[in-house]
């Protein structure tokens, strides 16, 4: 043994030995035993029934996502807002400076601010998030079981009021984006009827296509009277001389039966008559007339399609769509599992170890350099 070697022997000694014998004389002599208790829960969304199974795709309008409610959880548990609130309905503070005169090292001083009790509240509160499935699990820990406890009921408990809060803004959207959307039909709506009923007014025609059927129908008939005439002219023509008054008169019939039609064709494609006073053409009238119709139709569909959204939100905000469900409820410990000593005291040990070789090796680095 050389004075460098009782030297490393008086460095372990001091740098491992020292604090790990300092660590478990506190964590076996002198650090109060903590109590855990464990909660679980998930956010669940109600199945759609009733009106939303009935309308279909219309549900969708009224909002239904809840992927981040759980990581709004998750964030919100961890937060200064729930270690305020469950700060004044157990009074934390309380509790958890007791023992700080006796274990300062699990404790938290009396004096503490708002920022130092989440600290505080972030080591005793220990939560785990699976995002691929959405559940959480918080362990709390505390002097006395039963604190414990009543500390993971409050956290379930203000995290139901999170999700009922969520559901009301969530309602509230969707009712207002519904309302909004079902005055701009009604609206569309209006405005497609006036300019129906304007068109009518202009043109005094209530239905162009039944005028044009009926334009046609009068065509139909002189053309059937036309061609009557003609074969009343031919027997005529055979059976006697072409200057019996009666050719004559079958053929004055037959010029005024073409003039008629060829009038009437002419009043269809200018539109003078005295049904259409603005003497505007019938394919011109047609193509407003279906550009009209087209409006109105797609104003009825949007109007229908809104008041449905409507109802599917109305519906929607009379039930709790999203609610918290506990799958593991606060447990009650009867034995005290933390400070985890032996794992503190191993941890200790290790990194004390670490520490002590690496400060040899940059010993001997430098000895062997000079």
């Amino acid at each position: 043994m050389k004075r460098r070697h009782w030297g490393l022997v008086a460095s372990f000694v001091l740098l491992v030995v020292v604090p790990l014998m300092a660590v478990g004389f506190y964590l076996f002599a002198i650090s109060k035993d903590q109590y855990s208790s464990t909660v679980a829960f998930t956010v669940r969304q109600e199945e759609g029934g009733g009106a939303s199974e009935l309308l279909g795709g219309l549900a969708s309008f009224a909002g239904t996502s809840v992927g981040s409610d759980s990581d709004v959880l998750y964030e919100f548990i961890q937060s200064q807002q729930m270690a305020r609130r469950v700060q004044a309905q157990l009074d934390l503070k309380t509790h958890y400076t007791q023992y700080w005169e006796e274990d300062p090292v699990f404790s938290i001083w009396p004096d503490a601010s708002i920022e130092e009790l989440v600290w505080f509240w972030q080591r005793v509160v220990r939560i785990s998030y699976d995002q691929s499935t959405e559940l959480i699990e918080v362990q709390v820990l505390a002097f006395d079981p039963e604190m414990a406890q009543r500390i993971a009921q409050a956290i379930v408990r203000e995290s139901q009021k999170v999700i009922n809060s969520l559901n009301e803004a969530a309602r509230a959207d969707a009712m207002r984006y519904a309302e909004a959307d079902l005055e701009e039909a009604v609206a569309r709506l209006k405005v497609a009827r006036e300019a129906m009923t304007r068109f009518r007014t202009r043109t005094q025609i209530v239905d162009p296509e039944a005028d044009i059927q009926g334009r046609m129908g009068v065509v139909n008939n002189l053309q059937q009277q036309l061609a009557e005439a003609l074969i009343e002219l031919d027997l005529l023509q055979e059976s006697t001389s072409p200057s019996d008054p009666r050719v004559t008169q079958a053929r004055r019939r037959i010029e005024v039966i073409r003039d008629r039609i060829h009038k009437e064709r002419e009043n269809f494609a200018s539109g003078r008559d005295s049904l259409n006073s603005q003497g505007e053409d019938y394919p011109t009238l047609i193509a407003e007339y279906e550009n009209l119709v087209v409006d109105r139709e797609f104003a009825e569909q949007t109007y229908t399609a809104a008041l449905a959204a409507l109802d599917v939100a109305r519906a929607n905000a009379q039930r709790q769509s999203r609610y918290l469900a506990s799958y593991i409820e606060p447990t009650l410990a009867e034995t005290s599992q933390f400070p985890q000593r032996w794992m503190i005291l191993g941890l200790t040990f290790l990194l004390t170890l670490l520490s002590w070789s690496i400060l040899v090796l940059v010993y001997y680095s430098i000895r062997d350099r000079r």
